[in-house]
């Protein structure tokens, strides 16, 4: 099995022990992003739609670096601190794919890294 470890400074560096995505056999799995600014190590928060851009954008960056796009993802699992926030993490989520929308599931967990309302992870093809 070939092992290759995926990580660009136009996403955030990891916080704890693991990086941010592995590819392996021609699928990329990318650990779960939250929305923190790579460029300022700052955490955004305080507008849903801010916030799941930033982890949208952290994502779509550590897909640039494995040489794919959002149309290469499989599967995503969207965490929420609240059910409430569906309607406008999902509405935001969206805007990212044209068309044949990856197999996802998304729930509300009693609490996320830092306190953030969102953090999503992706598995993708190469």
């Amino acid at each position: 099995m070939q092992k290759i470890v995926i990580n660009t400074t136009k996403a955030p560096a990891p916080i704890g022990p693991y990086n941010q995505a592995i590819a392996s056999n021609n699928m990329l799995f990318i650990s779960g992003q939250i929305p923190i600014n790579p460029a300022t190590n700052e955490l955004i928060s305080g507008d849903i739609d801010v916030e799941t851009h930033q982890v949208m954008r952290n994502l779509e960056a550590i897909l640039e670096e494995a040489g794919v796009n959002f149309q290469h993802v499989l599967k995503t699992t969207i965490f929420l601190s609240d059910m409430n926030l569906f309607a406008k993490v999902n509405e935001v989520y969206g805007s990212y794919f044209a068309a044949d929308y990856p197999a996802r599931e998304t729930v509300a967990v009693k609490g996320l890294p830092k306190g953030v309302n969102v953090e999503i992870s992706m598995i993708a093809t190469l």
